[in-house]
């Protein structure tokens, strides 16, 4: 998939260059990179010209027709050592600035901050290792746009419900992993595209010098739903980035509290219908249906489910772990617990399952804990 202009107040004459070619990017290593690639494409255009002309030139002027005559000889010692030392010394002229280039994209010491990125199907989860602020990252296009219904947008699948923000000026270190399979995370105008492999911790960085937003995408096909996995990332300066991090630690600390109070309280059905069906249309229902039919063969149903009408437990459980080996993927980090209560309830009680189940954060937190 291709992309226009990825940084706000980018130019006409920069979008239509980066339609056709390598941009120049956002930050002083991507300008490398750019600066290297137009290198190697001017040398390579340099030898296809001499290459070609030379031959051209020789089939033109020494043709038949002109009662051109073929030497016969077998080798010559100088032209072989031309054809060997000239393509060496190429390669070496190539190799310097690819090298330095090579070694400043992978010197992530000492950073100014540091971010993990954990890739999951379909979604980012970002940690900020520096402070207490965490979550995760969902593409905001709507299903309306991606089913035809409405027009598409000028950010057609790439954008998101919460964009990662760092500072500019800053060097900014990237751990990336993956909580399931292969995914990669990649920002074209930061020069950074690495793979996100469970279990394994890759590195990378950048310093972004102007205010800005920038997108990008996972580039490893990570299932089916890996078109829908894009990456947002704002550039603000360092006072409005300190003011935005301490209002998400504000946020972060009032949610804490809140669910310590939804412990001590129950929620009415009506409520834990109401916000379970928002729930479920924002993260369950692309692959079990609206209708909660699912897709036979790929992903079950819940209207109708054995587990669903008779195991609360197993139910809870498996909404908050996952179950390993299928697409089903744990929500315990994504979700609250008033969210889990919540959309738990529905699957109990909509589409004719009537269970009558009000499962309160409560009862999710016994499960969390293991009671």
């Amino acid at each position: 998939m291709g992309f226009s202009a990825l940084s706000i107040g980018a130019s006409s004459d920069t979008e239509e260059i980066s339609s056709i070619n390598l941009r120049p990017g956002a930050t002083e290593i991507s300008g490398q990179v750019y600066d290297l690639h137009m290198l190697m494409f001017y040398i390579c255009v340099a030898i296809a010209v001499a290459v070609f002309g030379v031959m051209f030139l020789s089939m033109y002027l020494h043709r038949k027709s002109r009662g051109a005559k073929p030497a016969n000889f077998h080798e010559n010692v100088k032209v072989e050592i031309a054809w060997t030392v000239v393509p060496f010394l190429i390669l070496i002229f190539m190799a310097v600035p690819a090298a330095n280039t090579l070694i400043a994209m992978e010197d992530t010491s000492e950073p100014d901050m540091t971010v993990l990125v954990t890739g999951s199907q379909w979604k980012w989860h970002y940690k900020y290792m520096d402070s207490d602020v965490e979550f995760y990252s969902l593409m905001a296009t709507q299903r309306e746009q991606i089913e035809n219904r409405f027009d598409k947008g000028e950010n057609y699948l790439l954008e998101v419900d919460r964009p990662l923000v760092i500072p500019t000026g800053q060097k900014v270190r990237f751990l990336i992993t993956s909580d399931d399979v292969i995914h990669s995370w990649w920002v074209p105008d930061f020069a950074v595209k690495k793979d996100a492999n469970p279990g394994f911790i890759n590195e990378a960085w950048t310093r972004v010098d102007e205010p800005g937003i920038y997108r990008g995408q996972c580039a490893e096909l990570c299932g089916k739903d890996h078109g829908f996995m894009p990456v947002v990332v704002i550039a603000k300066e360092p006072a409005e980035y300190n003011a935005w991090i301490d209002e998400q630690e504000a946020i972060a600390k009032r949610a804490r509290e809140e669910e310590q109070r939804l412990l001590a309280m129950n929620m009415s059905m009506d409520e834990l219908m109401t916000e379970g069906e928002r729930v479920y249309n924002a993260a369950c229902a692309a692959c079990h249906m609206p209708n909660g039919e699912g897709l036979p063969g790929v992903f079950p149903a819940l209207k109708g489910s054995e587990m669903v009408l008779e195991d609360q437990h197993a139910h809870i459980e498996i909404v908050l772990n996952g179950k390993s080996g299928t697409a089903m993927q744990a929500f315990g980090k994504m979700l609250s617990l008033k969210e889990i209560a919540a959309v738990v309830t529905y699957e109990r009680n909509a589409w004719g399952n009537n269970t009558g189940d009000a499962v309160q954060a409560k009862d999710v937190n016994a499960v969390v804990n293991g009671n």
